[in-house]
């Protein structure tokens, strides 16, 4: 970054106080058709040879990972207030280092190492993993731990989601005898027959580390993750939609291919035990848990993805006429769901975007989070917004889930 630029990120932070507006971020996807869901207009979800408009990341440093690159997709832009430039976030935050990130924390965190997305697709997406880190560090990647939380809006045509395999195949050791015939002859998505399903219901969702076979449902999600878009799929078709074979590879060590074969190599790679709890509903459905401390009348904030030292992140309800000064350990992203008024001095609206703008998404620094945020509704139904945090950064604070074992 050149000297002109440096100075407009140092000015920018300091003069907002210690916080980043940023842009939309559209993400395209080419294996499946969008809900279309995510507020633009009917035309501006066409991306032509790269698909449809899918997927829109928040505050996010994360570079997509699809069939057709573009380089930049998928990460944040800041929304200047002064001067004309481009400058992605995770450019700003290395200019600024331990200025955003607070001193202790950017000695071992040097980037924000977490991504808030909202998924919206048409169909339900295909059963699939994502991969273990042990799994991906030989090809420079990152693992995929993530987290749900269902978006009170249209839950669309199959508001379910299948989540890893019928337990007794594990135990009988059959994931060969039924997975391999299967993955060769790549035809259809009878696969799913092989698991359980179970609802998406608004206001509540589920905590995934990674190597757990999952096919998402079709509710709009607020998906909270690690920074990575690493994937092996291992459903052929879904609603009659074929599926590139590809897609089951593409994040497998070549090696492992090599020894293994394609398919028993992504078998290997799937967290088994995991996949067969009986237990599963119980040990991953996340409801919102109360954060601790007392809150204003006309004022909720309650965690929703929790579970995790990757990652948190809280929802916060603000009844209309009222206004909440949070603080926070760290470094977070704030994103406003519903609602209009201010955040500090920042005036906001949920819902309403365009492909080049909106006033709901901004990246709330160290200090700042520490000092208090102060949010108020102006408007005249209940401002909804979202707080999430990277690795580490609640870890003396986010609540567990009680794990239940046979």
């Amino acid at each position: 970054m050149n000297d002109k630029c440096e100075k407009i990120v140092r000015n920018e932070f300091k003069d907002n106080d210690g916080i980043f507006q940023l842009f939309p971020c559209w993400v395209t996807r080419d294996f499946l058709p969008s809900g279309r869901r995510l507020g633009l207009k009917p035309q501006e979800y066409d991306a032509g040879r790269k698909g449809e408009i899918c997927e829109r990341w928040l505050v996010s440093e994360t570079q997509t990972d699809n069939t057709i690159f573009t380089e930049h997709e998928g990460q944040s832009y800041l929304k200047l207030h002064t001067g004309g430039e481009k400058i992605l976030l995770y450019e700003a935050l290395d200019v600024l280092g331990e200025q955003a990130f607070g001193k202790d924390y950017y000695r071992n965190h040097k980037t924000l190492n977490r991504l808030l997305k909202i998924y919206d697709f048409k169909t339900r997406l295909f059963y699939h993993i994502h991969q273990m880190q042990k799994d991906v560090s030989a090809l420079g990647k990152k693992s995929k731990e993530e987290a749900y939380y269902y978006l009170d809006s249209d839950v669309g045509a199959h508001p379910e989601t299948f989540f890893g395999v019928i337990p007794s195949i594990v135990e009988d050791h059959r994931q060969e005898e039924i997975f391999v015939p299967y993955l060769k002859k790549w035809q259809g998505d009878e696969i799913l027959k092989y698991s359980y399903a179970y609802m998406n219901v608004p206001g509540e969702g589920f905590h995934l580390p990674s190597g757990i076979l999952h096919a998402p449902g079709t509710a709009l999600t607020l998906e909270l993750q690690e920074s990575s878009d690493v994937m092996a799929v291992l459903q052929a078709s879904i609603e009659g939609i074929p599926q590139n074979r590809h897609l089951l590879t593409k994040d497998v060590n070549p090696a492992k291919i090599k020894e293994l074969g394609d398919e028993r190599a992504v078998l290997e790679q799937i967290d088994w035990k995991a996949c067969s709890d009986p237990y599963f509903y119980e040990n991953h459905h996340l409801a919102p848990v109360a954060v601790k401390g007392k809150t204003p009348d006309g004022v909720k904030d309650e965690w929703v993805w929790y579970n995790s030292t990757k990652f948190s992140g809280m929802r916060m309800i603000i009844e209309p006429g009222k206004s909440y000064t949070y603080t926070a350990q760290g470094i977070h992203g704030l994103f406003v769901w519903k609602g209009t008024g201010f955040v500090e001095d920042f005036a906001v609206e949920g819902q309403k975007v365009s492909l080049t703008d909106s006033n709901d998404e901004f990246l709330i620094g160290y200090e700042k989070a520490r000092k208090g945020v102060t949010i108020r509704n102006t408007g005249t139904e209940n401002m909804v917004l979202f707080k999430f945090f990277g690795p580490d950064i609640n870890n003396t604070i986010v609540p567990y889930i009680l794990k239940r074992t046979k």
